[in-house]
């Protein structure tokens, strides 16, 4: 028993090391090669850095002879079909519900006007009116949120929800494994936030409360996909919660008026954007198992 709890945090030291290393290299090209964050081929090298994670939970297999077993990549359909439904739509309407929480909260910045839609209209040449745009925009969170992101978001999740967060249940209680795990997802984007991710660059605190915020984010979004994860075993929930997000964290951005407060909203990557996932991250929390792996008996796939 010690010795293989010796090796699993050796694998876990091994893990984070490279996916730490990795991560920041490809970040890191963005500024060597002189190239503008968010645009041209800093958008391909920051879709490239999405795989180190999953790429370094097979290193660290290779590395470590531990095999290809127990991957969290079999998604587990079978008996779960509502559980998947839940995974599939509960993250949009999550979204959904953030945009009107922070509107009510700070009414002065919406913009009914929809000013941005208008100018995206405009330099379209579509046809189309800002409103079409924004259906547009809400039908394919809706529809095809949770997949169209799923080859990148796994690529995160293989590593995050898939490795990490299983090996560090053997050694803490799953409350604890789901916000160490947020909590080295959100270090691991510090070169990003550095550059503007997520908040830009024009905030008071620049880069510091950046970097907090996004590792509070991390810490609430891991725990709602760690949970999903340990329930179902597998890392294909994580992976299309994570995709949801992607696909429709900003899309509260399209509705605000210039000069918002990035930390704060109105994406949910801000501290009241993201309010009503942090109140689900606090119930899946108190509901997460306070006991490591090792001290269950009979664990159950399930969903409590």
């Amino acid at each position: 028993m010690k010795y293989e709890k010796g090796l699993t945090k050796k694998r876990i030291i091994l893990f984070v090391a490279l996916v730490m290393v990795s991560g920041w290299i490809i970040f890191l090209l963005i500024p060597f090669l002189g190239l503008t964050y968010g645009q041209g081929s800093s958008v391909v090298i920051l879709a490239g850095a999405m795989f180190t994670p999953a790429l370094s939970s097979i290193l660290t297999r290779l590395i470590t002879k531990e095999g290809f077993q127990n991957m969290y990549l079999r998604p587990n359909f079978k008996g779960h079909i509502k559980e998947y439904l839940l995974v599939f739509f509960g993250p949009t309407i999550l979204l959904f519900l953030s945009g009107v929480v922070y509107f009510l909260i700070f009414p002065a910045t919406f913009d009914p006007e929809l000013t941005v839609l208008k100018a995206s209209a405009a330099s379209s040449g579509s046809g189309l009116s800002a409103y079409s745009l924004l259906l547009i925009a809400v039908l394919q969170v809706i529809i095809i949120g949770p997949i169209v992101n799923i080859v990148p978001t796994m690529g995160e999740e293989l590593g995050w929800r898939g490795y990490l967060l299983p090996k560090l249940r053997e050694f803490f209680s799953d409350r604890a494994a789901l916000v160490i795990t947020g909590i080295v997802w959100g270090v691991w984007h510090i070169p990003v936030i550095a550059m503007g991710h997520n908040y830009g660059t024009g905030y008071i605190g620049y880069p510091w409360l950046g970097i907090l915020a996004m590792i509070v984010f991390c810490v609430v979004l891991g725990i709602i996909e760690g949970y999903a994860s340990i329930k179902l075993e597998s890392a294909f929930p994580a992976a299309m919660i994570h995709s949801s997000v992607n696909a429709g964290a900003a899309l509260p951005i399209l509705l605000a008026k210039a000069g918002y407060n990035t930390l704060l909203g109105p994406a949910i990557t801000g501290l009241v954007g993201g309010l009503p996932f942090a109140i689900l991250a606090v119930l899946l929390f108190t509901k997460a198992g306070n006991q490591h792996q090792y001290k269950r008996k009979n664990p159950k796939l399930g969903w409590d």
